[in-house]
């Protein structure tokens, strides 16, 4: 279980550790690293997902670790309330950052060994502060440095915890 303790509000997070190891694992180093500690969900689209964990309050994309291998074809699905794993268009570039499903996005689930099907990881789910979540959803946006969809607001990670059994 992870907790992200926001300026919103509290997000639990169970991980599917079973399903989606190399995702998961690679989430919890940067939460153990404290890399999530400061930075803000700087992508909130209603209706679709709110995104998170690269940048920080002033928008300055923070360094990664190496990027991973895409476990969409694992069988997860984007259902409203999971989280997975943002990436660019290419499949096997996910790093730290991650995304909520807002709603079911069958259309970003694992279709084919291609780049136009890969899909996005699925590695958990909220499983408490979907309210917060909700909450962050309604904020209202803009644009900043050339990234659409940032919160005009800052909402900040202010601390992780993980608890895992």
């Amino acid at each position: 279980m992870i907790t992200f303790t926001t300026n919103y509000g509290d997000i639990e997070i169970e991980l599917d550790m079973q399903t989606a190891p190399v995702s998961c694992k690679n989430f919890l180093r940067y939460c153990r690293e404290g890399f999530y500690e400061g930075t803000i969900f700087h992508r909130v689209i209603k209706g679709f997902m709110v995104q998170g964990g690269g940048f920080d309050a002033d928008m300055q994309e923070l360094p990664t670790h190496a990027a991973i291998v895409n476990e969409a074809n694992r069988g997860l699905k984007n259902i409203k309330g999971t989280i997975a794993m943002a990436r660019t268009d290419a499949p096997h570039s996910a790093t730290a950052q991650f995304f909520i499903n807002l709603e079911n996005n069958d259309f970003l689930d694992h279709r084919a060994t291609t780049n136009a099907g890969w899909g996005y990881a699925v590695f958990g789910a909220v499983t408490a502060g979907m309210d917060v979540v909700k909450k962050i959803e309604r904020v209202r946006t803009t644009s900043i440095l050339g990234h659409d969809d940032v919160p005009r607001e800052p909402i900040i990670i202010e601390k992780v915890s993980v608890n895992m059994d």
